[in-house]
Parts: C-alpha cells; sequence; structure tokens
C-alpha cells in the first residue's frame, strides 16, 4: 500500500485532505509496510553494507555535528533517521486523537544515535522495534479519534503542508520516510556496488 504523496509534495492537496481519506486500519496498513519493505532492502545486505558510507554528493545537513554537515548517510544512519520521524509524528498523532492540542515545541522525537548501529542485525532490530511503536501510537487512538484538533504550526509550515490533524499528523511521518526511499537504496547500491568490486 505504497502511498502516492506526489500531489501534497506539489501542493495540488493538503496532508490533512489526502489522510481524510485513510482509515486507522489502512494507516496501520502502510506502516507496517514501509517498514516491511525497508527489511526486504536490508534482507541480503551484511554488516559491512549497512555502515559503508555512499558518496552523495548533495550531501548538506546544516543540522548535523561540526564536520558530518556534508557527509553521505549510511544505510544504518538512514534507518535511524525515517524511525525517528515516523515515532515522532506518531506520538503527536496519539495526543491529537484524543483531543489534546499540542504546540510546535517541544518536539517529541528522539533519534537512536546512527553510529551505534553498526550490524544487519541492529538495523532490523530497529525497523521492528519501531513497528511496534507506530502500531502502539495507532492503538493509543480512541475509537472515534478527534479529527477536529488541529497540532499548534508555524504559518509557514501550514502554508506549506497544511494543517495537522491525528491522521495527516501520522501520514507525515510517512511521507517523510517514503521520501528518503531513493537515497536508502542508493547507499545500497553503492555498498553492494564496492563489496562487490572488491
Amino acid at each position: 500500500m505504497i502511498i502516492d504523496f506526489t500531489p501534497v509534495r506539489e501542493n495540488d492537496v493538503k496532508l490533512i485532505d489526502l489522510a481524510a481519506g485513510f482509515s486507522v486500519d489502512e494507516l496501520r496498513q502502510a506502516a507496517n509496510e514501509s517498514v516491511d519493505y525497508l527489511l526486504e532492502l536490508a534482507s541480503d545486505m551484511d554488516d559491512a553494507d549497512v555502515v559503508f558510507t555512499p558518496v552523495d554528493e548533495e550531501a548538506n545537513d546544516p543540522y548535523a555535528v561540526e564536520g558530518e554537515e556534508h557527509i553521505g548517510w549510511n544505510f544504518a544512519h538512514l534507518i535511524a533517521h525515517v524511525t525517528a520521524s515516523t515515532e515522532e509524528w506518531g506520538a503527536y498523532s496519539s495526543i491529537l486523537a484524543r483531543g489534546v492540542v499540542y504546540p510546535s515545541e517541544p518536539r517529541l522525537r528522539y533519534e537512536t544515535p546512527w553510529k551505534d548501529i553498526t550490524t544487519k542485525a541492529q538495523v532490523i532490530q530497529r525497523l521492528e522495534e519501531s513497528r511496534r511503536m507506530r502500531n502502539g501510537f495507532l492503538d493509543t487512538w480512541p475509537q472515534e479519534p478527534n479529527l477536529e484538533v488541529k497540532r499548534e504550526l508555524s504559518p509557514r509550515f501550514v502554508e506549506w503542508i497544511g494543517e495537522m490533524n491525528a491522521k495527516a499528523s501520522f501520514l507525515f511521518g510517512l511521507m517523510h520516510e517514503l521520501g528518503h526511499y531513493d537515497q536508502i537504496k542508493d547507499a545500497k547500491a553503492q555498498a553492494l556496488t564496492a563489496k562487490a568490486k572488491a
């Protein structure tokens, strides 16, 4: 159930309008299928592959620690990053679904330090842990989730992506994850190519 977020990215549709068409079960299905896809990508990799540093000419992360602003992100780093985002936005969805307004700060984000993930087993563990957490956030939704309450966000964010209720928040985390698919596949491809040439 790969969701086409192109209309949102191209500003043709607001995410909250796209999200309205999804049931909670469909959100759960989409979250699980994204984890399954990433696990499938990892299936034929080994420990060296997941920590292989790819070349990324466009690498530019102004929020990175000093000296890491322009490094290519390895497979493990990318998994740490995307799972943190899906969990963060899942947490907001849980709060909003229960009718509680949540401000833009503080962010409810924790990202596993990417340098701590050094093996394929740890990548798999992080993905399965994220699956459990994503489903756990959906499990906290009441039978009739509140879809009227919106997160308090900056006017600039709202102009870009629109207002964020519980469904839109959950989908935003998945949209971010899917947006990294090509980068994740490229990191894997470079790792396997380098191994084949070794």
